[in-house]
């Protein structure tokens, strides 16, 4: 559960603070992706999308640690 305080009555700064966080946590592509009714066929194909894009990140990762030695 995401919380946020607000301190000084600045609520601007908080909500900035909160949109950051729901960011990071992946909440509005999270929101966005149960907008609609997702076909079992296209859950398991953006998955298996999405899992493909982790491995090649965590390639290009390893290898740009790696080259940097």
């Amino acid at each position: 559960m995401v919380q946020i305080f607000v301190r000084d009555n600045n609520v601007e700064q908080a909500l900035k603070a909160l949109k950051k966080k729901m960011q990071r946590e992946g909440t509005f592509r999270e929101m966005k992706r149960r907008k609609f009714y997702e076909k079992p066929s296209e859950k398991r194909a953006r998955q298996k999308a999405e899992a493909i894009r982790r491995a090649r990140k965590l390639m290009r990762k390893r290898l740009q640690r790696e080259g940097g030695l």
